[in-house]
């Protein structure tokens, strides 16, 4: 079967001429900049034990990544034609006894990208590989891009793409890889084996920095903050409560009073002023408001308020822990930074928050949970592993958060949210208090939450329902797949090292993508869910100091990040649903300030996305390109294309309104 390119990664356009590139010969430097001076890629000198990389991307496995190989299994010969159109290659395979495995690598590119000792994966016993890599790139491209499960008498060596970051695609060498590569995705994602294969997940994050400047850390709020009062807020329900003018106005304790001075919250957002007294009330909760404007602390705030209120008890050390208040949100850098802000309202008290999460060591997650948690902060496979293994129970839930709510009521955690309210200890809805917060709920996801909700909950909108930030300048280019890479440069010359968000729709594509703009010498790393929790960590930090103006994402990081001076965000793929649209762009204009947001329109695959992105521009007040009324037009008519793969793909359906209930979101991307 013939692998869709196309699909996955691009047209050819997408494939930069590396003729020329190279890396810098000195061992140890470790500078991303490329040099046409050297002619090969990963020579000895780049395994170098002194050459210590920052972080790396994918680990050796984000070109020849899960597959790309048609052939036959044991015994056999198997030619690996990996991409049809750009030649043979991507191999990625643990061959069996007797096996012998010619890759071609990729032809037909720049004299066939043959003929070098590298994208191999898996020569186990006895086996006789014939890999022949990149040809025509300057000497060979060298060795790497390199991933395997060795057997029995084998051994490896991975070299890798050095000095980019850290090595594009490095091995690790000398050490094991901390994501294990068999079991099902849930199991990889919780570090656990269903077939005996591979090792265990084994990362352990630093500690957060416990001193108070750390604690409080915050950025500026911007010129338009007051303009949020202007917004709109429409509350639906019975009796709501009145809405809160200030923090002063709420019957608070006086330590939780001075911890949201300190966190810089001078006076409430809308979505602040109405959630809040709600909360208080001990109603439930569906909130609705804009990216950027508040919307953690308006569910922080009162939970800890009634948490004090209450008298909550210092927890301590103990095998099952009982928490009072669970928190989950969809991507693991997300909780992170629920956790974070949590520590800034509980700090002084005896509250404990605890944040668990995939690509970290289980046992890690179950010693921070039994050294006492009130406050538990969680993504859905880790948290149903650890209630799995006794060390969480429930029936003491007084509050149940779902941050990103319409995320996490879809796309395969809404069973997962189904399975955590159907634990015999979890309070019925009746008994505990549940709260939603998302900037975005379709119609179909507000009737799913109705069966996590009282009757009688309230529904907060504030402005308009799904729509972006009025902060963010928004700007819609016509943009064909072939021109997308020559207009990505032409943007980021033009805004110099201004901090900026690149959004694409595949993994693979992210890695490349980055891999291309470091060859033009614009420094910039990647995150997605393929890429390890270090790995992943390590490239946000390096995108929030600087040292990486420019980090490519897949829509991982197109939710709730909080990112400060983030001045930039470009759509390089649009989105297939106009939800992820307005979750992509708010991660710049936030919290008052202003930003920029530019998306690549292409005719052939974003054609079901003109009319709600007319909409949104509109609600938005921002400008509405003639062009894009007239293929808004067009498409209705049934004239242009829907391009359904990309809607696969892009995880939701032609109509932006609905919902995609039948796909599992781990299937498309680790979340988790």
């Amino acid at each position: 079967m013939e692998e869709d390119w196309n699909a996955e990664i691009g047209d050819e356009a997408l494939l930069p001429s590396l003729e020329k590139v190279s890396l810098l010969e000195r061992p140890n430097d470790t500078s991303p900049v490329f040099n046409s001076s050297v002619d090969s890629f990963g020579t000895d000198e780049f395994v170098n034990s002194q050459h210590q990389p920052v972080s790396s991307f994918g680990r050796g496995r984000n070109f020849a990544a899960k597959g790309f190989q048609e052939g036959i299994e044991e015994d056999a010969i198997t030619k690996n034609r990996g991409f049809k159109g750009f030649g043979q290659g991507f191999q990625e395979r643990n061959t069996v006894d007797g096996a012998s495995t010619q890759n071609r690598g990729f032809k037909g590119f720049r004299g066939g990208f043959g003929q070098g000792d590298s994208f191999q994966a898996g020569n186990g016993e006895d086996a006789v590989t014939q890999n022949r890599g990149f040809k025509g790139f300057r000497g060979a491209f060298g060795q790497g891009f390199q991933e395997r499960n060795a057997v029995d008498g084998a051994s490896t060596q991975n070299r890798g793409f050095k000095g980019f970051r850290g090595g594009f695609g490095q091995g690790g060498r000398g050490r094991q890889r901390d994501v294990p590569q068999s079991g099902t995705p849930d199991s990889r994602e919780r570090g656990i084996l269903t077939d005996g294969a591979g090792p265990k997940v084994t990362y352990v994050p630093p500690p957060p920095p416990d001193d108070e400047q750390a604690i409080f850390a915050r950025y500026q709020t911007g010129m338009n903050f007051d303009k949020y009062d202007e917004n709109v807020v429409e509350v639906s329900g019975l009796d709501p409560p009145a809405a809160l003018m200030s923090f002063a106005d709420t019957n608070m304790c006086h330590t939780l009073t001075v911890n949201i001075a300190k966190a810089g919250y001078s006076k409430p957002t809308p979505v602040q002023k109405y959630s809040i007294p709600i909360i208080l009330a001990g109603r439930d909760l569906m909130a609705c408001a804009q990216t950027g404007s508040g919307k953690t602390a308006a569910f922080l705030v009162p939970v800890v308020a009634q948490m004090m209120r209450d008298g909550v008890t210092a927890s301590s050390f103990k095998e099952q822990q009982e928490p009072e208040c669970i928190i989950t949100a969809p991507t693991r850098e997300l909780i992170n930074q629920i956790f974070l802000e949590a520590r800034k309202f509980v700090y002084g008290t005896c509250i404990r928050p605890v944040v668990i999460y995939g690509g970290t060591q289980t046992d890690y997650s179950i010693r921070q949970v039994k050294q006492g948690c009130n406050i538990l902060c969680a993504t859905p496979g880790r948290l149903l592993d650890i209630i799995g293994r006794g060390k969480i129970g429930l029936h003491n839930v007084k509050y149940l958060v779902l941050d990103e709510a319409d995320r996490m009521l879809d796309m395969g955690f809404g069973a997962d949210m189904k399975k955590l309210v159907s634990f015999p200890d979890m309070p019925q809805k009746e008994k505990r208090q549940t709260l939603m917060f998302s900037a975005t709920f379709p119609e179909e996801v507000q009737r799913l939450a109705c069966e996590f909700l009282k009757t009688d909950f309230l529904f907060v909108v504030v402005g308009h329902a799904g729509g972006a930030c009025s902060d963010v300048q928004q700007n819609i280019l016509q943009v064909s797949q072939y021109f997308k890479r020559d207009k990505l440069i032409e943007i980021l010359h033009s805004i110099g090292n201004e901090r900026t968000l690149v959004f694409v729709d595949t993994k693979k594509k992210a890695d490349f993508i980055a891999c291309f703009l470091c060859q033009e010498n614009i420094p910039a790393t990647s995150i997605h869910g393929d890429r390890e929790q270090r790995e992943r960590e390590i490239a946000l930090q390096d995108f929030r100091s600087g040292k990486c103006p420019v980090l490519v994402a897949t829509s991982v990081a197109a939710r709730g990040l909080d990112i400060e001076n983030v001045q930039h965000v470009i759509n390089f793929d649009l989105p297939s649903t106009i939800e992820e649209y307005v979750h992509r762009i708010g991660r710049t204009g936030r919290c008052g300030n202003t930003g920029k947001a530019v998306g690549f329109f292409d005719n052939n695959s974003d054609g079901h996305l003109a009319q709600p992105l007319i909409k949104v521009l509109s609600d938005a007040q921002q400008e509405v390109p003639v062009w894009l009324t007239e293929v808004a037009f067009e498409t209705e008519g049934g004239r242009l294309p829907v391009n359904t793969q990309k809607n696969y793909r892009g995880r939701g359906n032609v109509n932006a309104g609905e919902v995609k209930m039948d796909c599992s979101a781990r299937e498309i991307e680790s979340w988790d």
